[in-house]
């Protein structure tokens, strides 16, 4: 037998296994479950925090305490429709975009004592 013959035969020898279809499936089998895996891991939990956020952004009111995205806090003292009035200090207002609240805490929320008593 020649050189190019045993190639050939060589790289045929696999392919004529008769299970291609089934070899393919087996292959791709991790690949598919990493993506499916990935979305309910990494992406779907992302959607809904992103969904639960904005939700909670449209229904700023005037008074509540607001955690902005730099990590200071304010209390909203005016809403408009993309924007809100914040006050970090007394007689301090500035004005941001509701996007840029990070958290918001109501004024329900009790305070943590100072003492450790």
């Amino acid at each position: 037998m020649s050189l190019p013959t045993a190639l050939v035969m060589a790289v045929a020898a696999p392919a004529a296994g008769g299970g291609g279809l089934q070899d393919m499936v087996l292959q791709f089998a991790p690949l598919l479950f990493l993506l499916v895996a990935g979305y309910f891991l990494l992406i779907r939990p992302q959607q809904q925090r992103q969904r639960e956020h904005v939700k909670r952004v449209s229904a700023l009111k005037r008074g509540d305490t607001v955690v902005m995205s730099n990590g200071m806090l304010g209390k909203v003292v005016r809403v408009e429709d993309d924007e809100i009035g914040v006050e970090i200090a007394q007689n301090v207002t500035v004005k941001m975009i509701k996007s840029m609240v990070h958290d918001i805490r109501t004024r329900g929320e009790p305070a943590a004592a100072n003492d450790k008593s």
